[in-house]
């Protein structure tokens, strides 16, 4: 029993990580957007929080916690729109190929996070040294109370508050996109964005905030990664990449609908830690056991493909540069 409230455990917190980035792309990819940049602005957005937060406690001997997480949210939110907006620049100004951008963000934000985050474990003395105890704490704090209830306490009430943060914020885009007129306009443009211009909505101006936005919400998986996962350090270990990807997987296997994500999110944190609670695994079986979540985003995949049904599929100008010149 201890060890499956343990799998659950692991699971929801991975899960956390990996619905920010969800969500985020999915709002990104509802305007037409093709993002594949979310690992690298989850990496911006883990190490510009790290940054902020630790230039702030090395400067007062007192740190308020409070004010160090609003810091870190405030950092990471800003380094991850600016990485959409580069992305954005790019692909909608410039008219780049948007799988190209985005691997080369990814690529940019991995190099860039694990340059600054050497650095920062030098000026702090070593790798681990980092000092952001305060903030760290107040990231991880539990709801008092509500934790030390039996199996359900600890199962649904251990975490910081990035958890129901998240479950909020996944909440909130889905009654945005299927409930307000901003919504509809936004899938319409993901639909046919030149019967959106026609209509006098201003695609440009949806797709730049649907991306920056997008990715403002992706870079807080970074964050609470960095926060909560490794305490307020930085570990060039590869971790942010890898549930930056199962972020993407993830879009497909939820549809496009952010509340199915929730509980997608979760299931790939179940089949991301699966292996480590399976006995008498060999090496060989673990990576086996660690393609999981990417074999079950393809079987879901080639199950919606074969249903056909309209609300199951991506949005229909997805990838696709809009030229209102051939409209």
């Amino acid at each position: 029993m201890n060890g499956l409230i343990s799998l659950l455990q692991a699971a929801i917190v991975f899960g956390t990580v990996i619905m920010f980035g969800a969500v985020g792309e999915i709002i990104t990819e509802k305007s037409g957007n093709l993002n594949l940049g979310v690992p690298g602005i989850m990496y911006l957005g883990g190490i510009a929080g790290l940054i902020g937060v630790f230039l702030y406690e090395s400067s007062t001997a007192t740190p308020i916690p409070v004010l160090g997480v609003i810091i870190g949210l405030l950092c990471a939110f800003a380094a991850s729109v600016l990485g959409g907006l580069i992305y954005s620049l790019l692909t909608i100004t410039l008219r780049a190929n948007q799988n190209v951008t985005g691997l080369t963000l990814t690529i940019f934000g991995t190099g860039f996070a694990n340059f600054f985050g050497g650095s920062l474990n030098k000026l702090a003395g070593g790798v681990g040294q980092i000092s952001v105890a305060v903030t760290s704490s107040a990231f991880r704090a539990s709801i008092p109370g509500l934790a030390r209830l039996p199996y359900a306490g600890s199962l649904l009430f251990s975490y910081g508050f990035m958890v129901y943060l998240a479950i909020v914020v996944a909440v909130l885009v889905s009654w945005f996109i299927t409930r307000t007129s901003l919504g509809l306009n936004l899938r319409a443009v993901g639909e046919n964005p030149a019967t959106a211009d026609a209509a006098g909505i201003n695609v440009t101006a949806y797709r730049y905030i649907a991306t920056c936005l997008g990715a403002g919400i992706s870079g807080m998986g970074g964050l609470y990664y960095v926060m909560d996962y490794t305490k307020g350090t930085w570990a060039n270990d590869g971790g942010i990449a890898t549930l930056g990807w199962l972020a993407v997987a993830l879009v497909i296997f939820a549809t496009w609908k952010p509340v199915r994500a929730i509980w997608g999110s979760f299931l790939f944190g179940v089949l991301f830690w699966l292996y480590f609670y399976v006995p008498g695994l060999t090496r060989s079986s673990q990576e086996l056991f660690k393609m999981l979540p990417y074999i079950v985003t393809i079987l879901v995949l080639i199950f919606v493909s074969l249903q056909r049904k309209r609300e199951n599929q991506p949005p229909a100008a997805l990838g696709l540069p809009y030229f209102r010149e051939e409209r």
